[in-house]
């Protein structure tokens, strides 16, 4: 691993840390609205946006990125599709409020972990990144399978009988989603030239579906009897901000896939923090999750290490290497 990429790796892998952090915080607030996710999903992600639009009125430099961001759009430099990453976090956090309850925390991660993995080949292949068009090499695909197996085995024995297996298709789905917001938002990012503005229409457009979804279940199920008092449930829109910001900022350096590695071993490590620290009933740390999230650390270590079996492809043909620092556009 080079120096060079070796800092990003961290942050990326810190980031995951923060997505265990929000997946506490917006589960309990789930619970204490009554199980209901949807309005735990607004709540989170409506908050975030509260803030980041707040911020946006103090900061000239971010509010020039939004105009850049949208001549970009206007002049069809930046595709609009390209602006709509926020729906991929937005479907994850659905899926989580919808789906965890029934079929337990290890298998929705499983399914979430299958559906990023895949997804961040896939788009790297295609060139949806901003770091372009990256062949799959052997180090990616044997990382990825390392921590499909890493995840496992950290899970394995949590897993019980009697879930509906159907629903895995949800945060499948999800997990393909996410991997698409982290490549999507790096090219907000670069036209906007500021990591703080793709963060803003990440929230701006999740939380406008989130909203919409909120709506249509309200009126359906109508509204929470209340809202729960204790204050540390409503500081997941703030993390959520730092560890996209922090996904809008690595992407390029790492490329989809490595960026998706990281953050699913930051969640490993971070999960694992929170059941050592701060417990909740029911919680057991086995020697399979140490064993889970050490050989997950093994496989990023060795998928972001890049050499002359690397490459990259380019339009008209391919090159060995891979340089992160330069950003080829997909026919935009």
């Amino acid at each position: 691993m080079r120096l060079s990429t070796a800092p990003w790796v961290v942050l990326a892998t810190f980031s995951g840390a923060l997505i265990a952090l929000q997946s506490r915080i917006n589960g309990e607030l789930a619970a204490g609205l009554g199980q209901d996710g949807f309005s735990a999903a607004i709540i989170s992600f409506g908050s975030g946006f509260v803030v980041l639009a707040l911020g946006l009125l103090l900061a000239a430099g971010p509010r020039r990125g939004v105009g850049r961001v949208r001549d970009a759009v206007r002049e069809r430099r930046l595709n609009w599709w390209q602006v709509l990453g926020g729906f991929g976090g937005a479907t994850f956090v659905l899926a989580q409020g919808l789906t965890v309850t029934a079929l337990g925390v290890a298998l929705f991660t499983v399914a979430v972990v299958a559906g990023q993995v895949g997804g961040g080949l896939v788009f790297d292949r295609m060139g949806l990144g901003p770091a372009g068009p990256q062949k799959p090499t052997r180090r990616r695909v044997i990382g990825a399978v390392l921590v499909l197996v890493a995840v496992g085995i950290s899970m394995a024995d949590k897993v019980g009988g009697g879930f509906p297996y159907g629903m895995l298709a949800l945060p499948l789905v999800a997990g393909v989603f996410v991997s698409w917001q982290q490549a999507v938002n790096g090219h907000v990012k670069n036209t906007a030239e500021s990591a703080y503005t793709g963060t803003f229409f990440n929230f701006a457009t999740g939380a406008t579906a989130l909203l919409i979804a909120f709506l249509v279940h309200s009126a359906i199920a109508g509204l929470p009897a209340g809202l729960p008092s204790r204050p540390y449930l409503y500081v997941g829109g703030l993390v959520g901000i730092a560890f996209i910001t922090i996904a809008v900022a690595t992407v390029q350096k790492l490329g989809v896939l490595v960026l998706g590695l990281c953050t699913i071993t930051g969640q490993l490590l971070g999960s694992l923090a929170l059941d050592l620290l701060l417990p909740r009933s029911g919680t057991q740390v086995t020697a399979a999750t140490f064993a889970g999230a050490a050989l997950a650390l093994a496989a990023i270590a060795f998928a972001a290490l890049r050499g002359r079996t690397g490459s990259r492809v380019v339009a008209g043909g391919s090159r060995s290497g891979t340089d992160h620092g330069h950003s080829v556009r997909p026919g935009v």
